[in-house]
């Protein structure tokens, strides 16, 4: 299972990114302004009282209590546990309510409706709260001024700067920022390093390589790809990633857009076309569509084939699986000639998502506990223990990484300012799920690019003049 949402409907880690479009909650949510914590120098914040100065930048009143809500998945809660002690070493007087629950959005959304919310609520796992409906009912609090408070240990840096791209953006609706995710996703195509060095195979460039070592691949008798069937979801990242390479990043605003023909694009057909070659060249393993995230996976990890597409949670996923030398590493999704982003460009997004609710009765205290937690020693400590990126830029830096995250690390620097992410996701959960739908349709042969292209485009099309759904641009 996925390490984050052990009782998902369905397991990939891009699904906790989809927040927005999810069925809104059971029951309506009280209405509240969104409360911020901060004026000038010496104005007491907003829900604690305390004056502001250079060692307490947000404001926070030392012995009012705070109470974390953390989503105890594949990561546990020990992180969030170590950024509560350091809390309390710098406010002693403060008492500190932890919970670590596995189904948050059952139990805060009581809370969220009676106006009692915690200070800090990790928003992550099945049944989360729908982050657009708190949004419309003003039941975040807007963390622009944590953001440019000092980061915790990075002198002279404010915090919005420690993060890696897309970060801010991936928690803002409307112009305001209103969560913060803490782990950092990147997309890409998943081999054994081990199995490629012993058969003399390199990781290809471009796609034109990667159908020519497909057929070496598949001459040695290894199946070159298998995906996670069942979700087609983790087959259509490496296709949309290739569409983003080839259109640029207007293609992926014309998307997110909802911009009539979006789906039409020469960027979007060729990378339907190429997976569809990739699929009519019988290089996707026979049976594939019919296995689980796991099944998949584990047949990848026993070299029945070569390359499997996924998050970069992978590693950690397979850890009790992979066998010893096996060494998966990711390498980022081949161009085609005349790409409109360079060949490192990454598909990349946060997740684990944090939110300080408005109506919480230390919002000082819960943006200080977020500046702690999104501080660089934190975020290193978690990156040791989960194997998995963090959102922070350099937590990794003087670690000794894995062969996995090591390669999710590289990709990442070596992409820059050039990591994107598809917002659609997040925005509309009926679109994901057309596109979803028509890519395990295309890689399996029952529709061409062009019926895949004209399929979302009309999903896309009814959306779009649906005027019952809250509509997002970028």
């Amino acid at each position: 299972m996925n390490p984050v949402s052990p009782d998902r409907r369905y397991p990939s880690r891009r699904s906790l990114l989809t927040t927005a479009g999810a069925a809104a909650l059971g029951v309506p949510l009280l209405s509240a302004c969104v409360t911020s914590s901060g004026g000038g120098d010496d104005k007491p914040a907003a829900g604690s009282g305390g004056a502001k100065s250079a060692d307490n930048p947000l404001g926070v009143k030392a012995d009012a209590p705070l109470e974390v809500v953390v989503f105890k998945g594949g990561y546990g809660d020990e992180y969030a546990v170590k950024a509560e002690e350091v809390y309390r070493s710098r406010y002693p007087g403060a008492e500190i309510d932890h919970k670590g629950l596995q189904k948050v959005g059952e139990a805060m959304q009581p809370r969220f409706v009676a106006g009692n919310p915690p200070d800090v609520v990790d928003n992550t796992g099945a049944g989360r709260l729908d982050i657009a409906t708190l949004v419309s009912a003003k039941q975040v609090t807007d963390l622009s001024e944590l953001l440019d408070a000092p980061a915790f240990d990075q002198p002279g840096t404010k915090v919005r700067d420690t993060l890696l791209p897309g970060v801010v953006e991936d928690g803002t609706f409307a112009g305001s920022t209103v969560s913060l995710n803490f782990t950092y996703t990147v997309w890409g195509v998943w081999y054994s390093k081990s199995l490629f060095a012993e058969r003399g195979w390199t990781y290809p460039a471009t796609w034109a390589d990667m159908l020519t070592l497909c057929d070496q691949i598949k001459k040695a008798g290894i199946a070159p790809w298998t995906y996670q069937g069942k979700y087609p979801e983790y087959i259509n990242d490496p296709l949309l990633t290739m569409a983003a390479k080839a259109g640029g990043l207007d293609l992926v605003r014309a998307v997110d857009n909802l911009e009539p023909g979006a789906w039409n694009q020469p960027g979007l057909l060729r990378a339907a076309e190429a997976f569809a070659e990739l699929s009519g060249k019988g290089y996707l393993m026979s049976g594939s569509e019919a296995l689980s995230h796991t099944e998949a996976q584990a047949v990848w990890c026993r070299r029945q084939a070569a390359f499997i597409p996924c998050g970069s949670w992978l590693e950690a996923e397979q850890k009790s699986v992979t066998p010893a030398g096996f060494d998966m590493v990711m390498g980022t999704v081949p161009g085609t000639a005349g790409d409109a982003l360079p060949a490192t460009a990454v598909q990349a997004a946060s997740s684990e998502s944090f939110l300080v609710p408005a109506k919480a009765q230390n919002v000082a205290g819960g943006l200080e506990y977020l500046r702690i937690l999104f501080g660089k020693a934190s975020a290193s400590a978690f990156a040791q223990a989960n194997s998995t990126l963090p959102a922070v830029a350099g937590a990794t830096d003087g670690l000794t990484l894995s062969s996995g995250l090591g390669s999710v690390r590289d990709a990442v620097e070596a992409a820059g300012a050039n990591a994107f992410n598809y917002r659609f996701r997040t925005w509309y959960a009926p679109l994901a799920k057309a596109v979803d739908d028509a890519t395990g349709e295309l890689v399996n042969r029952r529709i061409s690019a062009a019926g895949w292209s004209s399929r979302i485009q009309k999903a896309a099309d009814a959306l779009a003049k649906d005027s019952t759904v809250v509509k997002y641009t970028r």
